[in-house]
């Protein structure tokens, strides 16, 4: 089994080497699983604890020494089901409180303009665009492009079969490197055109409403986001006049 399917279910990587050593080795004791796994044995007897928590793996005496071995495959099932019903249970709870909280935050308390940092905020960010324009909104975006890092093709891939489901329109100018081979899913609801070849960057704006974001696609992927009617007003205009060059 590849490891990183074990890790992407929740399991840390020495946990996911402990499992997968039990596993080849069927019941054993503490020290040749840390031979096996290359596990040391001081942190050993916490790996196992946790995997025994999961029901991953269990244990029988002989003689006052335990020996340790790995569940039936199966049981990885049956712990992956019970973490989702976990997700939707918290889920949940947390669609409940969501109102509650959001009473709480003033609303002339917006900040200004904020930093984001990392693929996993910026892709929090644009996910919250289009819940905040929900159903018949549209935004636009200048320099529209896929760039170099991993995971950005499908996030943009089910970030816009989300958006036609809520019926949101966007209007793109994009690099004309991506010309043939942007998603399908993107072509929906979409009015597309390419902007000059001398105009390609790793930065694209989205502006909605009174918002902003411009995001820097590089290796550690940057975003702002400012909350201002004027600078929405300035990047349409550029917007509008880019528009009318660029080719469909």
């Amino acid at each position: 089994m590849e490891p990183r399917l074990l890790e992407g279910i929740g399991l840390t990587e020495a946990e996911t080497r402990v499992y997968l050593a039990l596993a080849e080795l069927g019941s054993t004791k503490t020290g040749p699983l840390s031979t096996r796994s290359k596990v040391s044995y001081s942190k050993i007897y916490k790996i196992l604890y946790r995997l025994e928590q999961k029901g991953l793996v269990g244990h029988i005496v002989k003689g006052k020494v335990k020996f340790f071995k790995a569940m039936e495959p199966s049981r990885i099932l049956d712990y992956v089901d019970e973490k989702s019903r976990t997700l939707e249970q918290q889920r949940a709870e947390i669609e409940k409180a969501l109102p509650e909280l959001e009473s709480i935050i003033p609303s002339d308390d917006t900040p200004e303009s904020i930093t984001y940092y990392g693929f996993k905020a910026i892709k929090n960010l644009l996910l919250s665009m289009i819940e905040e324009l929900k159903g018949g909104g549209e935004y636009y975006v200048l320099g529209a492009m896929y760039g170099e890092v991993i995971g950005v093709r499908p996030f943009y891939k089910d970030f816009h079969s989300r958006r036609t489901e809520k019926r949101i329109k966007v209007k793109m100018l994009a690099n004309p490197n991506v010309r043939g081979s942007i998603e399908p899913e993107t072509l929906k609801d979409a009015s597309i055109r390419y902007m000059p070849t001398d105009l390609i960057t790793n930065m694209n704006t989205y502006f909605y409403n009174d918002i902003a974001i411009i995001i820097l696609w590089i290796k550690e992927p940057i975003a702002f986001y400012m909350k201002s009617r004027d600078a929405v007003r300035s990047f349409r205009t550029y917007f509008d006049t880019f528009w009318k060059i660029s080719k469909v």
